[in-house]
């Protein structure tokens, strides 16, 4: 069984090893979770309630600013979507093949894009799977919503280190591979928390330039050491 200890010391060495590339990768994982700025709609609702107050606007027009505003919104869901779908996901498959590929030796930049030249499709399926999976399960039930997370923790670095894996059988190897894992996971991903709030007191500075590589510097040899 792997320790915490063992894998966040094999993580930090490794990333420090081949430090600025290792920064610049994690900064751009951290873009697949950063939050899309939203257009601040209090002031135009201001105007329009005044308008209304005013006589200047009637229900109707109301209801048609309303649909075209949902219909936008809908549009702009659609495209961030497909982007997510077909150029992030891979993108995230392919900075983890860099921290996985840079346990044992300096990984170059060009790992960023391994999923789009091996496997392209069944990294977009396997992920996009994922995603959808763990997404219904918290709409349904929270709790399994998060141990299933857990479960398909690995298929990101299955689709990174196994050329050829298709979609499905990531999810299952991921599943059957996190069986005892799960909890020793869990509390793993806990032990970082200081890290976290090092980073909200630093507005993201020590994220950029410590915590995030080395967090996933160690989460690449969290994998190795599950897969033995």
């Amino acid at each position: 069984m792997w320790s915490r200890k063992e894998i966040k010391a094999r993580g930090k060495e490794c990333f420090k090893r081949n430090y600025w590339k290792s920064v610049l990768v994690g900064i751009v994982y951290s873009l697949f979770f950063a939050s899309s700025s939203g257009v601040a709609w209090k002031q135009n609702g201001e105007q329009i309630e005044q308008a209304m107050a005013e006589g200047t606007i009637d229900e109707q027009t109301l209801i048609i600013i309303a649909v075209a505003i949902l219909a936008v919104l809908a549009f702009v869901a659609i495209i961030v979507a497909l982007f997510d779908t077909f150029l992030f996901n891979p993108l995230e498959v392919g900075c983890n093949r860099f921290f996985i590929q840079n346990l044992d030796a300096n990984a170059d930049l060009g790992e960023m894009g391994y999923a789009f030249k091996h496997g392209y499709l069944s990294t977009v399926g396997g992920i996009f799977l994922r995603n959808f999976l763990i997404a219904l399960c918290c709409v349904l039930f929270i709790i399994p919503g998060i141990i299933l997370s857990y479960s398909y923790r690995l298929v990101p670095y299955l689709l990174a280190d196994e050329p050829g894996i298709k979609a499905v059988e990531a999810l299952k190897k991921s599943r059957a591979m996190m069986k005892g894992h799960k909890f020793n996971a869990f509390v793993y991903d806990l032990s970082f928390i200081l890290w976290g709030i090092l980073v909200v007191l630093t507005l993201g500075l020590a994220g950029i330039f410590y915590v995030n590589p080395y967090k996933l510097s160690s989460d690449a040899a969290l994998y190795k050491a599950i897969k033995g």
